[in-house]
């Protein structure tokens, strides 16, 4: 992906039109497959100074893609009379320095922690042994298995980097999975003693926590079922996916 900034300088009487002008661009931006997202700000500090932030799947796409396709005549009738306004319009490309502030908890702190998410994989596995669908999965499953688990939803969900420090990360997990042809009648009861489990042990219950959490399980097992058939194609390095309220990782789908 590419990120583009257009930065503009619009004196106050003329902002009620330009930003209606935006307003339908933004309905035309919403239609092109190039556009991952777009975003109108404006500065509280220097009202005059505006920036348009539009997100592409790649500068080629922008410019080979949408610039010389159908709907790129339709946008440019909004946006054209305001070209005399601008002061900057460039490609950036994102760096490998992101993250979130501490305004919002992680999911990881949400939970309780450490201590919660060891809680919740230790009864969750207690009820996995004796289940006849997924039970014979874990068969020769080792006692510290369910604290590795925990460090990898740790992980996952924004808390410290054990499972990558201690277990070697998404590769191992991977390891784990790979032949073991997981079945989907497996798969949804893992997810569903997974979420007794949470049920059991107290974990968060307001639908933003479980709507992330259980968005997880259904991401995280889909990979592992299509990863666990015999002859997989499968992504083998990849980072420990990092999983926030609502927001699915960028790769390995």
């Amino acid at each position: 992906m590419i990120v583009e900034y257009v930065r503009y300088r619009v004196d106050e009487g003329s902002w009620p039109a330009f930003e209606a002008a935006w307003v339908r661009a933004a309905e035309v931006l919403a239609r092109a497959v190039q556009c991952v997202d777009h975003e109108l700000s404006r500065s509280v500090d220097e009202p005059a100074c505006a920036v348009v932030r539009i997100t592409w799947t790649s500068a080629e796409d922008h410019l080979q893609g949408f610039r010389r396709g159908p709907l790129f005549p339709e946008f440019l009738a909004e946006v054209r009379p305001w070209t005399g306004c601008i002061e900057e319009m460039r490609h950036y490309a994102r760096t490998p320095v992101h993250g979130a502030g501490g305004s919002v908890p992680s999911l990881y702190d949400w939970a309780g922690g450490i201590t919660a998410l060891e809680r919740l994989t230790t009864v969750f596995y207690s009820h996995v042994r004796h289940d006849p669908l997924v039970g014979p999965l874990f068969a020769h499953m080792d006692g510290d298995h369910p604290r590795h688990v925990a460090l990898w939803l740790g992980e996952v969900f924004g808390g410290p980097d054990g499972y990558t420090r201690e277990r070697g990360g998404y590769p191992a997990m991977l390891r784990h999975h790979l032949g073991k042809a997981i079945t989907e009648p497996q798969r949804r009861r893992w997810v569903e003693l997974l979420l007794d489990a949470a049920d059991e042990t107290g974990l968060p219950a307001d639908p933003e926590f479980r709507a992330a959490f259980v968005g997880y399980l259904e991401w995280g097992t889909r990979l592992a079922v299509a990863n666990s058939q015999p002859g997989a194609d499968v992504v083998r390095a990849a980072p420990v996916p990092r999983w926030g309220w609502g927001v699915a990782p960028p790769w390995l789908g």
